[in-house]
């Protein structure tokens, strides 16, 4: 599995868009996505298993609900599974808790991206419940992946993201606003 420091994959998925216009019906509701979309910005990318299921679509609205504190810290949500486009859009349009859904759900159709980043779970052939922060360069900064039957916690990711972009050394269970760590005040007040 791609890890901290690993450059983001290239890729070229398509993808249903977020909010209103994912649900205007086929030909108007996607859109392609690469690496390069949405360039200088950070961007955190998780992946679920498949739709129609039980656990996912409770962590897709929950990075929904965030979307908005993920857009003030200038980062992306992309959420992306190996069904298709069209999968994706069903869904949207037959699910309450997604249907507003404001961040677009990527088609790795052909599993090249998960299989790049290496999240397929080995017995099931569909990704695991794997979210990556990338930052502005394209330069993986975090990676977490749970089983298929664990839920995430979107909340602790936009807490890693907070913590990433202050660029400091941040303590355990660190929270924006708080202090991060001064090395040398430290060490003065030992001395």
């Amino acid at each position: 599995m791609l890890t901290v420091g690993d450059k983001f994959p290239a890729f070229k998925l398509t993808a249903v868009k977020g909010g209103k216009e994912g649900l205007m019906g086929p030909g108007k509701s996607f859109t392609e996505v690469t690496e390069t979309t949405d360039a200088g910005k950070w961007k955190v990318v998780f992946f679920w298993p498949k739709d129609f299921t039980f656990i996912c679509p409770t962590e897709i609205a929950a990075f929904g609900k965030l979307n908005g504190e993920f857009a003030d810290r200038d980062t992306v949500l992309y959420g992306a599974s190996t069904d298709s486009e069209f999968v994706h859009l069903n869904w949207r349009v037959y699910n309450e808790d997604i249907r507003n859904l404001e961040i677009p759900m990527l088609a790795d159709t052909k599993r090249e991206l998960s299989e790049a980043l290496g999240i397929l779970d080995k017995n099931e052939g569909v990704p695991l419940r794997a979210t990556f922060i990338v930052d502005p360069e394209g330069t993986i900064q975090w990676a977490a992946v749970n089983g298929l039957n664990v839920g995430r916690n979107p909340q602790e990711v936009l807490r890693v993201l907070d913590a990433l972009q202050t660029d400091e050394l941040c303590p355990c269970n660190w929270e924006k606003g708080k202090d991060v760590l001064n090395p040398q005040a430290l060490f003065e007040k030992a001395a």
